[in-house]
């Protein structure tokens, strides 16, 4: 079940974001890295301030009651353009079709939105990547986004046509 996430969910969506990030980016990046970016992207405030913007979104993905994961995403990013800024899974969810489920419910959503191609940035490094040409997502670019403290995010840009 994708369920919209309220303000009230920001402590399950930190949760969610730091065992996840975890399992996936510790072969990737350093502990120090990881911590940072989790501070930096998904602090309270931070996350209060994507509630209160009327174009960011948060679901939260859920199996049996238990929430499995969450998707985070701005409509009208750009012209014609929903970003997908957040799609992190526990690792017991791999496997169960959620991913797939939750693309599919932002396709839709985008269509309903008005908007007509998905982007994304993925870490080059990250096995998410073949997941998501498998939904059909292209790379169309690459990126190194300084993140501050001495830290990059070194990525591919990814993008869905509707």
């Amino acid at each position: 079940m994708i369920r919209k996430a309220l303000e009230k969910d920001i402590a399950t969506i930190q949760d969610l974001a730091k065992k996840s990030w975890y399992a996936t980016y510790s072969n990737i990046l350093d502990q120090r890295q990881i911590s940072y970016m989790l501070g930096l992207m998904y602090a309270k405030d931070v996350l209060e301030q994507h509630f209160r913007n009327p174009n960011f979104y948060y679901y939260l993905i859920e199996s049996d009651g238990e929430s499995l994961g969450f998707m985070g995403y701005e409509k009208h990013y750009e012209t014609d353009v929903t970003k997908l800024h957040r799609l992190y899974f526990l690792e017991e969810a791999r496997g169960k079709g959620l991913g797939t489920s939750a693309i599919d419910f932002l396709k839709q959503e985008t269509i309903k939105n008005g908007d007509s191609r998905i982007i994304l940035t993925v870490n080059k490094n990250n096995r998410a990547k073949k997941f998501y040409e498998s939904q059909g997502f292209s790379s169309y670019d690459e990126a190194v986004f300084d993140i501050g403290s001495g830290y990059v995010m070194d990525d591919y840009l990814m993008e869905y046509f509707l």
